[in-house]
């Protein structure tokens, strides 16, 4: 059975080159584009996943990220941004639009493949063990299928924001430092600002209205997930 289908959007043709090469070697079916433009045009036959490149000529890598989250059937379709400039300034950008991951050039292929790699297994629900459902003020996420619903209605996440919010509702009341958010939800060495953090917090909380007060801040610590 094929793999997932992988959109890359990367204009410097030699960097758009080795995506292909490294990622269909690992059996994913690779569509390019190497503008905003033609990016938009392939991503609404919905990739599993899209690389997306900031820096594009015509349309930048933001604006992509914001115009496909603003379409209701792309959502939930995971971005891992790459920006060559490693500034904070364009990470926090991508984050508050709903890229879910984000990696700097130059950047390792067995790092881009593992990113790549967590982000699908991540976005795919499981086949069936856990069908725990966390509940709380109206607020219900279920894990194996990877939905959420407030008062009955869907809320609409993104694979890094319900992962953050998973992650600090599993256990309600304690502590997590940022540094220990992004290790548990990616991994160590796992390089990000605090920022960052608080950016994906942020959209979090915006998100779920009133019920982002069970999301709290613990001044000089970090966060945690409160029940009542």
């Amino acid at each position: 059975m094929s793999k997932e289908t992988i959109l890359v959007v990367e204009d410097e043709e030699d960097i758009q080159e080795l995506l292909r090469f490294n990622l269909s070697r690992e059996g994913y079916q690779v569509e390019t584009a190497g503008t905003g433009e033609e990016a938009l045009r392939r991503v609404k036959s919905r990739p599993d996943l899209m690389v997306l490149d900031l820096m594009l000529p015509g349309i930048d890598g933001l604006e992509v990220c914001r115009l496909v989250r603003a379409e209701k059937e792309l959502r939930t379709v995971p971005i891992l941004m790459l920006t060559a400039k490693g500034e904070e300034a364009d990470v926090v950008a991508g984050l508050e639009l709903g890229a879910d991951d984000y990696l700097t050039k130059p950047f390792s292929p067995r790092v881009l493949l593992a990113r790549i790699k967590a982000l699908l297994r991540r976005s795919h629900p499981p086949d069936a063990q856990n069908d725990a459902t966390l509940k709380a003020q109206g607020l219900a996420i279920d894990q194996s299928r990877r939905e959420v619903t407030l008062e009955g209605a869907p809320l609409v996440l993104t694979t890094g924001e319900f992962d953050l919010l998973f992650f600090l509702a599993r256990r309600p009341g304690r502590v997590y430092t940022r540094q220990q958010i992004m290790d548990g939800l990616h991994g160590q060495e796992y390089a990000v600002t605090e920022r960052a953090v608080d950016v994906q917090i942020a959209g979090l909380r915006k998100k779920m209205g009133a019920a982002g007060n069970l999301i709290q801040t613990v001044r000089g610590v970090g966060y945690r997930f409160t029940e009542s």
